[in-house]
């Protein structure tokens, strides 16, 4: 890869930071949040991807981003109110914006109606701000003839008394402080203020008052700072871009100055003239009016009396950047990769180590075997640390799907509104690239079949708006997103009479309302009478389930007719390491993963029930909870395994449901590498992945939620026993 084309790639890269804040911010401003920062934010985001998209001679993206920024100049000026017609049409244009680099980074053809039509809306945006103001100025009314029977009222607009300033003349008020970084990369204030001077009128005050003794002095510090009064008849926008490339570098302010009205003699001479006509009161009426000529104060030199104001600034300044986000550095993901590998390997030969060391029958207090446990600590360090390299917080996810909301919203005629919870919850890349797709088909999937149209929401008491809810939290050493929505409900009747006359239920079958839920998982389910844009053609929710499931995750439902549904899944936080345990089955070693496992314990022979069959149950505490045996279920073995020789490892599953899982011995904890055994060999009902233990022997990673799906089918159907026993 060439130079140019390196940078470019680094552009484009960019350009993903940028609109993610692009898109936060107008989400945030359209919840109420229209501070000054905010708009800003919104705006420089905009403007700096149309800077890199012109570097790079990418016309039709600076042409866009040009539109885009104009209107976002007229809102950060105030002259464009955030109304939510208008940011409905911003958050469009956010879109486009996205679609316009993806299509531009990828070189494939833009569609030009849909770029046309939004920079159209745009345009009307920005030829409407001084129209909206204009239809908002105050109209007087006319006495009325009764009240002044031998007057008419003189149609004289305060344009014919007060004149405008001359056309295209502004005056901007300018603060410009350079920062360190601003000399650190060779740049020079006195170019950027030569600039303006040729922009027009030009007085430069320079503020000296901090800097320090020459003892005290930093050769890398930056102690001036320049106040500005420029008078031109640039715009806003064209004063903004002489400091375009250093508005990081250094503290900007710039305060546009109404110019004071010129007042015309001659109007006010006619106006007396025509008054002298008019009843012999009405000359009285008219105030004096004084024509203020003064200059305007110059600009004085600040003193050292601003110094504590400027020291608040300064603390202010530097509370910001301490709880902004640190200094980051971009790496190739091939190498990250490359190092998880290692540590993995690491991680592999550190077991095998400690596995010698135990055959070896040394004591535990023994040089080796402690050098050995405190290798084991710095792996786990190491380990976490590479991991924390590959986490990402679910923040531009959780924004892509605003947009799936907007879309499928407007496709189904409703209104919705999202809110997101969690975002900054960190999980591993490769996670969060395979979510999308997933959480796209549940949101569509709320809005198509969960929420209500307006009129049947307000028939039934709730808000005109459905509402969706998107959040994501750690909990137990995993990730959590909750995807719930305030409508219908899952409809349980018509979902049993859609699968069983697609065959996939038998008529006679009796089925709990938590399975009825769960038919909608089934490949090929759908309630949809005709296949349209959003839905019909029984493919959803069963990708879903398999994609969670390829993740290592599990999803559940949670449904209250007429109050709404939630589906939760529950997903690894890396799919590179997990803590397991390890167990033995029919002499085979299995790990079990530690955050599914509640507790362990040694079965007694009266808490165990033979409910007929090879189906049976275990009482623990107070509680009757089902037993499987993961030797049957695995294949490893045709006879039940009697309990009393055997370890009960008590699982917890998604929705709180538990299930006690039989197993031989325990060996012990241990920290594991994740191995994909589909990539490698192929998929196995019951397994999630491999992993290679420390003698170097391959063992298999349990996937609890799908052995108790494959268990045997009295367990299956056996209901949950959650009363007290008697």
């Amino acid at each position: 890869m060439d130079t140019m084309a390196a940078i470019k790639q680094t552009f484009f890269q960019e350009c993903e930071e940028q609109l993610v804040e692009l898109e936060s911010g107008l989400l945030a401003i359209e919840d109420g949040t229209s501070e000054p920062d905010t708009i800003n934010a919104v705006f420089r985001a905009v403007h700096s991807i149309k800077g890199g998209a012109g570097a790079f001679g990418l016309d039709q993206l600076v042409r866009f981003a040009h539109a885009f920024e104009t209107a976002l100049d007229l809102m950060r000026s105030g002259r464009l109110s955030p109304s939510r017609a208008i940011l409905k049409t911003m958050l469009m244009a956010a879109d486009a914006l996205a679609d316009l680099v993806r299509v531009t980074r990828e070189n494939l053809p833009a569609d030009e109606a849909e770029v046309g039509r939004i920079v159209q809306q745009l345009e009307l945006l920005v030829e409407g701000g001084d129209g909206a103001a204009a239809a908002l100025a105050p109209v007087a009314e006319a006495p009325a003839a009764e009240d002044v029977p031998d007057f008419q009222p003189i149609q004289i607009s305060l344009a014919d008394l007060v004149g405008s300033a001359p056309e295209g003349a502004r005056r901007f008020k300018i603060s410009f402080e350079p920062k360190p970084g601003f000399y650190a990369r060779a740049n020079e204030p006195l170019t950027l203020l030569r600039e303006l001077g040729r922009m027009g009128q030009c007085r430069v005050v320079c503020d000296t008052s901090h800097i320090p003794a020459l003892s005290d002095l930093d050769p890398e510090g930056s102690y001036l700072v320049f106040h500005i009064e420029l008078e031109t008849e640039a715009t806003e926008s064209a004063v903004r871009d002489v400091f375009e490339f250093v508005e990081f570098d250094s503290q900007i302010d710039i305060e546009a100055i109404e110019p004071e009205p010129a007042f015309d003699d001659d109007a006010f001479a006619r106006l007396m003239s025509l008054a002298a006509g008019a009843p012999q009161e009405m000359p009285a009426l008219i105030e004096p009016v004084v024509r203020i000529a003064e200059p305007p104060p110059a600009i004085e030199r600040v003193e050292a009396d601003s110094q504590s104001r400027k020291a608040e600034a300064g603390k202010a300044e530097a509370a910001k950047v301490a709880g902004g986000a640190g200094a980051t550095i971009r790496v190739d993901l091939d190498r990250v990769e490359r190092l998880i590998d290692l540590v993995g390997e690491l991680v592999i030969n550190q077991a095998m180590l400690s596995q010698r060391v135990a055959e070896a029958r040394l004591s535990r207090s023994s040089a080796l075997a402690m050098g050995l446990d405190d290798l084991e600590q710095l792996s786990r360090e190491i380990q976490d640390s590479v991991m924390a390299i590959r986490a990402q917080p679910v923040k531009p996810i959780f924004q892509r799907m605003s947009r799936v909301v907007r879309e499928a919203a407007d496709m189904t005629g409703k209104t919705v509104t999202l809110h997101c919870e969690g975002e900054s919850t960190e999980v591993d890349k490769t996670v969060i690239e395979r979510l999308t797709d997933p959480l796209t088909h549940m949101i569509r999937n709320a809005i198509d079949h969960g929420i209500e149209k307006p009129e049947v929401r307000l028939a039934a008491g709730k808000p005109e708006s459905g509402h969706i809810k998107l959040s994501a939290t750690h909990r137990s050493g995993r990730v959590v997103i909750e995807v719930s929505d305030d409508g219908g409900g899952i409809n349980r009747e018509r979902v049993l009479s859609a699968a069983i006359a697609k065959g996939l239920v038998e008529p006679e079958a009796q089925l709990s309302d938590e399975e009825i839920d769960n038919l909608i998982f089934l490949p090929g389910f759908s309630t949809a009478a005709t296949v349209t844009d959003m839905s019909g053609r029984g493919v959803g929710m069963d990708v879903v389930k398999r994609s969670i499931q390829a993740l290592g995750g599990r999803i559940s439902i949670v449904s209250h007719p007429g109050r709404g549904s939630s589906f939760l899944m529950s997903l690894p936080l890396t799919l590179a390491v997990l803590d397991g345990m390890i167990v033995s089955v029919a002499n085979e070693t299995l790990i079990v993963p530690l955050t599914a496992i509640v507790e362990t314990l040694k079965p007694r022979p009266q808490d165990v029930f033979d409910m007929g069959g090879d189906t049976r149950v275990i009482r623990i505490r107070d509680t009757f909870t089902p037993l499987i045996d993961i030797g049957q279920v695995l294949g490893y073995r045709t006879e039940a395994a009697d309990p009393a020789n055997c370890v009960v490892v008590l699982i917890d599953l998604e929705g709180h449901a538990r299930r006690a899982l039989l197993v031989d011995t325990i060996q012990g904890q241990r920290q594991v590498v994740i191995k994909s055994l589909e990539a490698n060999y192929r998929r196995v009902d019951g397994i999630a992945a491999a992993t290679i233990l420390g003698d170097g022997r391959v063992a298999l990673i349990l996937d609890a939620d799908a052995v108790v799906a494959n268990a045997h089918s009295q367990a299956a159907a056996l209901p949950e026993m959650l009363e007290p026993a008697e």
